[in-house]
């Protein structure tokens, strides 16, 4: 099956590194064009790079902005509409795992979690919901990891707004089908990235040795790569899923106890 995007305009949140830039690399190479938004202008500019040779029907954009704040994301969008016109396809990424005791966690630390992963996904669905609507078509997909389904002990605040975001997911693809807005949900289980990079560092192992240790417990023996995440969603992203919305994919390997 050959997925193609040719013509549409997608922004991935979170787009500089990880999963974010694979996805965002997998959608240019199929056709889109493609905002990023990240914090760092460095990450972004390598970013821009490593996207830039994907496909040759695209156009990428790197836009500066902490999705936390409100303000940010009102100004990141527009920079999108003032690149592509419009939004068709939304990927709310941003968001690494914060896990602690649930005694430890601090109400800091539980609104910078919410600001970050729950709020910086609301705020941009509720920008590009009403064009999309006009449009009769659009993607929304929404990065979660498999604790919104099955949370362990000591994984607040991170399972708590996960599991937000998949009640999130449920409203807005009941609320988007009659508009052909589609909403699903892709849950991480373990996937390489540069988490896993900065804790083998502080571990002082080597990578690969800390990825075999990972993958002990996962049913299919290894971590997941990142673009094994990224085939998914261009897929969710396209008309070939055309009857698929209010779906919440485990991309975990079966570590999941709850399909």
């Amino acid at each position: 099956m050959e997925i193609n995007l040719a013509g549409r305009k997608a922004l991935v949140t979170g787009g500089s590194r990880g999963i974010g830039l694979a996805i965002a690399r997998q959608f240019a190479q199929a056709g889109a064009d493609v905002a990023i938004m990240a914090r760092g202008r460095a990450s972004l500019d390598e970013a821009v790079e490593a996207i830039g040779g994907a496909g040759p029907n695209r156009h990428v954009v790197a836009i500066a902005c902490d999705v936390a704040r409100a303000d940010d994301i009102k100004a990141g969008y527009e920079q999108v509409l003032r690149a592509f016109g419009r939004l068709d396809i939304l990927v709310n990424n941003a968001g690494a795992s914060s896990t602690a005791p649930f005694e430890s966690v601090t109400d800091a630390q539980w609104q910078e979690d919410f600001d970050l992963k729950l709020f910086a996904a609301i705020r941009l669905v509720r920008l590009a919901w009403p064009q999309m609507k006009e449009q009769r078509w659009g993607r929304i997909i929404n990065v979660l990891n498999i604790g919104a389904k099955a949370p362990r002990p000591a994984s607040a605040p991170t399972s708590v707004t996960r599991a937000a975001g998949l009640a999130l997911t449920k409203v807005l693809a009941g609320e988007g089908a009659p508009h052909q807005i589609l909403v699903n949900a892709l849950l991480v289980g373990l996937i390489e990235s540069d988490q896993w990079v900065r804790r083998a560092q502080k571990r002082g192992v080597p990578l690969k040795t800390l990825l075999d240790e990972m993958g002990k417990d996962i049913p299919l023996g290894r971590v997941g790569r990142a673009q094994e995440f990224a085939n998914l969603a261009c897929f969710l992203a396209s008309d070939a899923a055309s009857y698929i919305t209010g779906a919440a994919i485990n991309v975990d390997g079966g570590r999941s106890p709850v399909p």
